[in-house]
């Protein structure tokens, strides 16, 4: 069991860590100008599109990522046999992380389109609510409530 669980951990790692690369990495490709910045930057209508699709995902996907996953753990996941629940875990915490990479990604370029900081603003946000998803093998065993287990052990 100790064997999956670090084999999980690990994996659920490198995913956090892919999605901060990823991020940093679009980031990089807008300031070095290989990305185009400032498609929309003018037009009003655009500008406001933009703006309004980038703070209307991140007050919804945010608290949706967040509370989908806790919800999961509570009624399905640590009801499950051991093997299973390591499954549906590494599942539910790979949405998430791609519910954050994605609404990351969309408004750094919400951001790099119309030059506006309300998409940087909502790209901050959504990594600041990435720092609550860092797995570790502690929190892998409080949301299981597997804890119990492991002292016995």
């Amino acid at each position: 069991m100790e064997k999956e669980l670090k084999r999980l951990i690990r994996i659920l790692k490198a995913e956090y860590a892919l999605m901060w690369v990823l991020t940093v990495l679009l980031a990089a490709l807008y300031e070095c100008d290989i990305l185009p910045q400032g498609l929309f930057a003018g037009d009003a209508q655009m500008e406001y599109i933009m703006q309004v699709t980038s703070i209307l995902l991140t007050i919804c996907l945010i608290p949706l990522s967040l509370r989908l996953f806790n919800q999961s753990l509570t009624r399905y996941v640590s009801l499950l046999p051991l093997p299973e629940a390591l499954k549906s875990y590494r599942r539910w915490s790979e949405i998430r992380i791609a519910l954050l990479l994605v609404l990351a990604l969309i408004d750094l370029s919400a951001y790099y389109w119309t030059m506006n900081t309300t998409g940087l603003l909502c790209a901050g946000m959504t990594v600041i609510a990435s720092l609550f998803c860092i797995p570790s093998k502690q929190r892998l065993l409080n949301e299981l409530q597997l804890s119990d287990i492991s002292k016995q052990q």
